[in-house]
C-alpha cells in the first residue's frame, strides 16, 4: 500500500500524508461528499473531483498490484520465477506490461506451437533460435527429429513445427512487444475506408487516415460505430518494413547458419501473431480512451445542467409539444403541486390554434402563470411560435424558456411517476416533469437515468457500468453540494444524499409521512435501518428550512454545533439571540480575532471554521443562486430570420469534442466550432464554456436546407 500511496501522491501532486488520510477515510466507509466537505483538515481541502480521481486510480492500482501478485505466484508455481523477472513484474506500470511478462508462462489454448512441442520439436527450436556460431544448418539439425510415431515424417515437417515454436516465442517476448507497442502508438495510423457505395453519415471517414497519437475521441467512436454497422472498414497501418527491422534487431544474431531460418520465423510471428495482437490492443486502448473522454465530457456537461439555477416562487405552465396527440399542458404552483392539466392542438389548423391560445390564456390569467416551460422535442418549433403569439396578445409579464425534455417520456411511464401522480394520464405526467425541470432542475432530473439526459456524444456506445458510476457520482456531488430539505425531498433525491441508499431514503420518507415533519436532524436517527454511520455521512447535507434553530437550516454538521456556538459567543452572540443580519460581517469579526486563534478556541481546524462562518452568514443559502440565471424569452426567431453578422445571446446546451451547441432562440441549436470558441489556443471547448453558460455569439453561416447554423464566439465585436 505504501507504494500505491506514493504513486498516487505523485500523480495528483498531493502530500503523501493527505493521500494516506483519504484512503484511510475511505476504508472506514466514509463517502466522497462527506470527506470533501467535513474532513478538509485531513486532506488539505481537495475538492470532490480530485477525490473521485484518487478513488478511481486507487481502484486501478489495487487491481494492478493484485494482478502482479497473482502473476508472480503462478510463475513461481511453475518453478520459472527468476529474480530478474520478479523485478520486472514489480516495476511494471500498467496491466498491459504485466500481461506481456506473463504471456510466455500463461496456459494457452492449443496452438500450432503447442502441437509442435507435443511432437518433441522444442529442443530443435531452442537450438536454432540460440543461433550460436557452431549451430548446424537447420536441414541437418532437423534430420534428428524425424519421428513418424510423433507425426513428424520429414525434416521439412520438423522445420515447419520448429518455425511455429520460434514464431510464438518471439511473439511472447515482453520487451519486444513493449517496443513495438510504443512505436505503433507514435508511428501507426488508423485507416478507414468505405464498405458501402451509399452516402451515409460516415462519409467523412470513407477515405480517412490519422496518426494514432492524434486521433480525437469523437473520431474513434464514429469510426467504431461505422464499422459495427458495416459501413466502414478499419485497419491499423504502419511501415511494416521498419517494424520488421525492429524485430530482426531484437532476435537475429548475424553469422549463424540458422539466421535466415529464424528471420523467416520472425516474419511469420510478426505477420500472424504480433501485429494482429498489437492492432487489437491499440484499437482497444483507443476505444477505452475515447470512452473515458466521452464519459468525462458527459459528466462535465451534466454537472452545470443539474446545477442550473432554479426559477423559484412562480407559477409555471409546461407545454409538452406533439403533433398527433396534441400538446400536453400542466400548470404547477411554486412548490411543484399540480394546479391544472389539459391537452391542446396548436398544430391542427388555424381554428384549433386560436382555441389553444384562448384556452391557455385563460389558464394563465386564472392561475397567475409567470413562466412557460416548452419541451424541445417534436413540434416544439410550432408550439414555441404559438406561445410567442399568445404572450404578445395577453400583454402580460409572461416569459418562456425551452427546456430539455430528454428522458421525460421514460420517467412519465416509470413506477416512480405512477406513484407520484397516480391519477394523472401518462402523457400529462411528462408535462408536469417539464414544468418542474424549470422550477428546480436538480430535484426533477435526479428521477431520470442520467444517460437519458443527453448532454454528451456517443454516450450509448460507452460501457454502461462505467457510465452509471461516473454519472451517478456527478449527481451525488451536485445533490450534496446543494443540500436537501429533509421534509420535502423525494426518495429519488434522498437516494443521492451521502450515506443514504434506496432503502433508507424510502424509510425516511415513510417515517416522515407517518410521524410528521422532522424538527431536528437528530430525529433522523429514528428512521429504520439508518444507523450512526449513515447519520454521520448524511446529517450535514440534510436541511430543515423551517426550523427555529439557525444551525438546523445550514450546512453545518451536527458534530460542529458546539464549535459554531462557541464561535458565536466569541463574537458576542448566542444562538437564541443572534439575528441573520448580525452574521453578515461574521468573517470580518473572526479575522479581527485571528483565524488560527478562533479555530483553536472553537476546537476545529481553520478550513472547518471558515465553512461554519460561510454557512452562518447565509443560512439556507443555495449555491445555485450564485450562478448565471437561465435566459427567459418573450419572442422567437426563425432560421430564415438569421443573417450572417447578427450578434445574439444564447445558452450553451451541449459541449462536445469539436465544439459547443448554443440555443439562440431558434428551433435548431447553432454550432460554435472549437476553432471559433476563443482567440487563444484551446484543446477542448470545455476549457472555455460549460452547459448552461449564457454567451454572446455572431452568426457566420446559415444553411436552411441542412438545418445548420454556424456561430462564432471569438469574432463577436467587443462593443457587443
Amino acid at each position: 500500500m505504501t507504494q500505491i500511496i506514493q504513486q498516487l501522491a505523485e500523480e495528483l501532486s498531493q502530500p503523501i500524508q493527505y493521500v494516506a488520510n483519504v484512503i484511510a477515510l475511505m476504508d472506514e466507509g466514509n463517502t466522497i461528499p462527506f470527506i470533501a466537505r467535513y474532513r478538509k483538515e485531513q486532506h488539505g481541502a481537495m475538492d470532490d473531483t480530485v477525490l473521485r480521481n484518487l478513488e478511481e486510480r486507487l481502484t486501478y492500482l489495487k487491481g494492478l498490484f493484485d494482478r502482479k501478485d497473482t502473476v508472480r505466484a503462478n510463475i513461481e508455481e511453475q518453478g520459472k520465477l527468476t529474480e530478474e523477472l520478479s523485478t520486472a513484474i514489480t516495476n511494471a506500470k500498467t496491466l498491459a506490461e504485466v500481461e506481456d511478462l506473463y504471456r510466455p508462462y500463461k496456459q494457452k489454448r492449443r496452438t500450432r506451437a503447442t502441437m509442435a512441442k507435443e511432437k518433441g520439436l522444442e529442443p530443435l527450436a531452442e537450438l536454432l533460435f540460440a543461433q550460436k556460431r557452431d549451430c548446424p544448418l537447420p536441414e541437418v539439425a532437423a534430420a534428428d527429429y524425424v519421428n513418424p510415431e510423433l507425426g513428424v515424417n520429414t525434416a521439412e515437417e520438423a522445420l515447419a513445427g520448429t518455425s511455429d515454436i520460434i514464431a510464438e516465442t518471439i511473439s511472447d517476448d515482453a520487451t519486444l512487444r513493449k517496443q513495438l507497442r510504443e512505436w505503433l502508438q507514435v508511428q501507426g495510423k488508423l485507416t478507414s475506408t468505405a464498405n458501402t457505395e451509399d452516402d451515409t453519415v460516415y462519409r467523412l471517414y470513407y477515405e480517412f487516415a490519422q496518426g494514432v497519437s492524434r486521433l480525437q475521441g469523437h473520431q474513434i467512436m464514429a469510426m467504431n460505430r461505422g464499422e459495427k454497422e458495416g459501413m466502414l472498414k478499419l485497419s491499423l497501418d504502419c511501415d511494416q518494413e521498419r517494424a520488421m527491422q525492429m524485430v530482426c534487431r531484437h532476435v537475429i544474431m548475424p553469422g549463424s547458419n540458422a539466421m535466415n531460418f529464424v528471420k523467416a520465423a520472425a516474419q511469420d510471428g510478426f505477420d500472424r501473431l504480433i501485429y494482429p495482437s498489437l492492432e487489437r490492443e491499440i484499437r482497444s486502448d483507443l476505444t477505452d480512451k475515447a470512452h473515458q473522454g466521452a464519459i468525462g465530457q458527459f459528466a462535465l456537461n451534466l454537472k452545470p445542467l443539474l446545477m442550473q439555477p432554479p426559477i423559484k416562487g412562480k407559477v409555471t405552465m409546461a407545454l409538452d409539444p406533439g403533433f398527433r396527440m396534441g400538446c400536453k399542458v400542466a400548470v404547477i404552483d411554486p412548490t411543484g403541486r399540480i394546479l391544472d392539466t389539459t391537452v391542446v392542438y396548436p398544430t391542427h389548423g388555424e381554428r384549433q390554434k386560436e382555441e389553444c391560445i384562448t384556452k391557455l390564456s385563460s389558464l394563465i390569467r386564472r392561475h397567475k402563470v409567470a413562466h412557460i416551460a416548452i419541451g424541445n422535442g417534436t413540434a416544439s418549433r410550432e408550439t414555441e411560435q404559438m406561445a410567442v403569439e399568445m404572450i404578445s396578445r395577453i400583454g402580460g409579464d409572461v416569459s418562456y424558456m425551452m427546456v430539455n425534455e430528454a428522458g421525460a417520456s421514460v420517467y412519465s411511464a416509470s413506477p416512480l411517476a405512477a406513484k407520484e401522480m397516480p391519477d394523472l394520464d401518462v402523457n400529462l405526467r411528462s408535462a408536469v416533469s417539464i414544468a418542474r425541470r424549470l422550477q428546480d432542475p436538480l430535484a426533477e432530473l435526479v428521477k431520470i437515468d442520467p444517460k437519458s439526459i443527453g448532454v454528451g456524444q456517443y454516450q450509448h456506445d460507452c460501457p454502461a457500468k462505467q457510465m452509471d458510476l461516473t454519472l451517478g457520482a456527478v449527481v451525488e456531488d451536485c445533490v450534496n453540494a446543494v443540500g436537501v430539505d429533509v421534509n420535502t425531498a423525494s426518495p429519488s433525491l434522498l437516494t443521492y444524499v451521502a450515506g443514504l441508499n434506496g432503502t433508507t431514503a424510502k424509510n425516511l420518507v415513510a417515517y416522515r409521512e407517518e410521524n410528521g415533519a422532522f424538527t431536528t436532524r437528530k430525529q433522523v436517527l429514528k428512521v429504520p435501518k439508518l444507523g450512526p454511520k449513515a447519520f454521520e455521512q448524511c446529517a450535514g447535507f440534510l436541511r430543515i428550512p423551517e426550523s427555529k434553530d439557525l444551525l438546523e437550516r445550514t450546512g453545518v454538521h451536527p458534530e460542529s454545533y458546539a464549535a459554531a456556538k462557541t464561535l458565536l459567543e466569541l463574537c458576542g452572540y448566542t444562538l437564541k439571540t443572534v439575528k441573520v443580519e448580525d452574521l453578515q460581517n461574521l468573517a470580518t469579526q473572526v479575522e479581527g480575532e485571528g483565524w488560527d486563534k478562533a479555530a483553536q478556541v472553537c476546537g476545529v481546524g481553520v478550513p472547518t471554521l471558515k465553512d461554519i462562518v460561510k454557512e452562518l452568514a447565509k443560512p439556507g443559502r443555495d449555491p445555485r443562486d450564485e450562478l448565471p440565471k437561465p435566459v427567459l424569452r418573450k419572442d422567437v426567431l426563425d432560421m430564415k430570420d438569421l443573417k450572417a453578422g447578427m450578434v445574439l445571446t444564447g445558452t450553451v446546451r451541449n459541449v462536445i469534442d469539436f465544439g459547443a451547441f448554443v440555443d439562440i432562440g431558434v428551433h435548431q441549436d447553432g454550432l460554435v466550432h472549437v476553432s471559433q470558441v476563443s482567440n487563444q489556443f484551446i484543446k477542448h471547448p470545455s476549457q472555455v464554456v460549460s452547459v448552461g453558460d449564457v454567451v454572446k455569439v455572431i452568426v457566420l453561416e446559415v444553411d436552411e436546407k441542412k438545418k445548420r447554423i454556424s456561430l462564432s464566439m471569438k469574432q463577436v465585436p467587443k462593443e457587443s
